[in-house]
């Protein structure tokens, strides 16, 4: 991909300073002004307003590390059914979700650039606090979130309006006013921040990650704001993709999209992954299914390994209330892990790549609902674990069976 065309250089400060989540800074995509994270439009100039000639004129020259490696990681959806959000409350009407993730806080910090699907819109108590099937989290969630070290939030979902207008208004602006330097990516209450990419760089490495859903439900967006969610529009994703190839040299598509509940892609997944490759992405991971599916490259016969898909991640947090076989799969997730460096052509590739498998632990009180590493997750914990009540079938060696099947040798 062409450098990218801005009116500052845009590379972190190399510095060793750690933010409050205890991750380390150098390279954060965060807000503009810091310079190390920047959602710019389709002429890559940081000032929306200035013109293509000006932001040619003060184009400069990035300084790349040749040995920049990112590690970035993924984990799927957070759904914040009733029971997971009965589990937070404190008692005094507020709610405490760092329990959930406390056993995975370290991992999750030790990223460079950590993405979370943000299945519920965080519209706030004022809203109403609710589960399935009209979600509304309140805004602690997005405390926990940073506090844990998520870097990336995507949310465009099928979920996005299930409290309007007002609920979406809501969530940016909480993110904006208490967290700015956190990247909110797939839904917007500005005109102009749809046609936006954001870009994460490190060591002169840059990355676009780009956040679409299949629909909002049957919700339609509101009518003064059409804008509101990025839905999976051809025309529109085949202009973002043509953006981000000009102005990264890595580009991530993070869809949600699939059947829920199949443990493989559907026609509409295999149509889209299709679009993505043609258009130059390099690495695609979805969501929505709310299990987990597999993990393959997609290329032609003179590049068969071209783009890596992860058609699913499966449920990050949950409690479902469904019953029955099957209800053991939706407690199974991964945590995507993808090494991106410089190959030795120059080009931006991935140099690694697998996936964590997690078990969503559910118990009745507070801070029963946490997220575990399945591969030291105890027989103890997973007889304790409530599902067992809305499926009998439920077990470890279960949970391990569909990792093998799914994924093969490829999860640890």
């Amino acid at each position: 991909m062409p450098s990218p065309i801005i009116e500052e250089p845009i590379a972190g400060s190399g510095s060793e300073e750690t933010d409050a989540a205890g991750k380390d800074t150098a390279g954060s995509g965060t807000a503009a002004e810091d310079g190390e994270g920047l959602p710019v439009d389709g002429t890559g100039e940081e000032d929306l307003t200035g013109t293509e000639e000006e932001s040619m004129g003060a184009e400069e020259e990035r300084e790349i590390d040749p040995d920049t490696v990112i590690h970035l990681i993924m984990v799927g959806d957070i759904l914040l059914h009733t029971p997971v959000e009965d589990c937070s409350a404190t008692g005094d009407g507020g709610y405490d979700y760092s329990p959930i993730f406390a056993a995975e806080k370290a991992t999750i910090q030790a990223a460079d650039l950590a993405l979370v699907n943000q299945e519920v819109i965080i519209g706030g108590a004022e809203l109403g606090v609710s589960g399935y099937p009209a979600f509304n989290a309140p805004t602690q969630i997005a405390d926990a979130l940073v506090d844990t070290g998520f870097d990336v939030v995507l949310q465009a979902t099928n979920h996005a309006l299930d409290k309007g207008k007002a609920g979406l208004v809501n969530d940016l602006t909480y993110w904006e006013q208490t967290y700015p330097d956190i990247a909110v990516l797939g839904i917007q209450k500005e005109a102009e921040k749809q046609d936006e990419i954001y870009i994460y760089e490190q060591g002169g490495l840059r990355i676009a990650i780009l956040n679409y859903t299949y629909g909002t439900n049957g919700i339609p967006l509101p009518d003064d704001m059409p804008y509101a969610v990025n839905l999976l529009d051809e025309e529109k994703v085949e202009a973002d993709l043509q953006k981000a190839e000009e102005l990264a040299d890595f580009t991530i598509v993070c869809p949600h999209w699939g059947t829920e509940y199949r443990l493989s892609p559907d026609s509409m997944q295999e149509k889209w992954t299709e679009i993505f490759r043609k258009c130059g992405a390099d690495l695609v991971i979805g969501a929505h299914p709310h299990v987990i599916e597999p993990i393959a490259w997609i290329g032609d016969e003179e590049n068969p390994q071209q783009m890596l898909v992860y058609y699913s991640l499966g449920n990050f947090v949950n409690w479902t209330s469904g019953t029955g076989d099957g209800v053991t799969n939706r407690m199974v997730g991964g945590m995507a892990e993808v090494d991106i460096a410089w190959n030795e052509e120059g080009k931006a590739a991935i140099a690694d790549y697998g996936v964590r498998a997690l078990i969503c632990h559910v118990e009745n009180g507070f801070g029963g609902v946490r997220v575990y590493d399945l591969a030291s997750y105890t027989q103890e914990l997973a007889e304790r674990n409530a599902i067992v009540l809305q499926d009998a079938q439920f077990s470890k060696d279960l949970c391990v069976n569909l990792c093998n099947n799914v994924w093969g040798g490829l999860w640890h």
